[in-house]
């Protein structure tokens, strides 16, 4: 997933998008990844300059092929269900790939192993004992 995020509260942010959305596709191939353009700051807008902002953005996130948020940090507002959403459609994303990719495809039911030479995956290096307590 690419996350283009911008300030409602500055139509400079909003036009810089386009550019900052052509460097991420400069890493990443533009067919397989999803786009979302987010409106951060929409706690500080009054309801009629977001109302203009958001016709504008909503404008651009057609343009770019890509869903729009608007969110708030400060209040919350949209933020949990965003990231719900990312999570989702890169999850369902991922599944699908996978069952599109090699000659044995996967099916529901199917068992998926991790292979790995550690014994246990999330096992960071190992902790010295303090001297204090032998």
């Amino acid at each position: 997933a690419i996350v283009i995020v911008f300030d409602v509260n500055d139509v400079g942010s909003l036009e810089h998008t386009r550019q900052w959305l052509a460097d991420a596709l400069k890493e990443n191939d533009p067919s397989s990844v999803i786009l979302f353009l987010v409106g951060s700051k929409k706690d500080l807008s009054s309801p009629a300059q977001y109302s203009l902002m958001e016709k504008d953005a909503l404008k651009v996130a057609q343009e770019m092929q890509a869903e729009y948020w608007a969110v708030s940090s400060l209040t919350g507002e949209n933020v949990r269900d965003f990231f719900f959403r990312v999570a989702a459609l890169t999850f369902e994303n991922s599944v699908l790939a996978e069952l599109e990719r090699g000659n044995n495809p996967r099916r529901i039911g199917d068992t998926v192993r991790i292979n790995s030479n550690e014994s246990d995956l999330y096992l960071s290096t190992p902790r010295k004992k303090p001297k204090c307590c032998q």
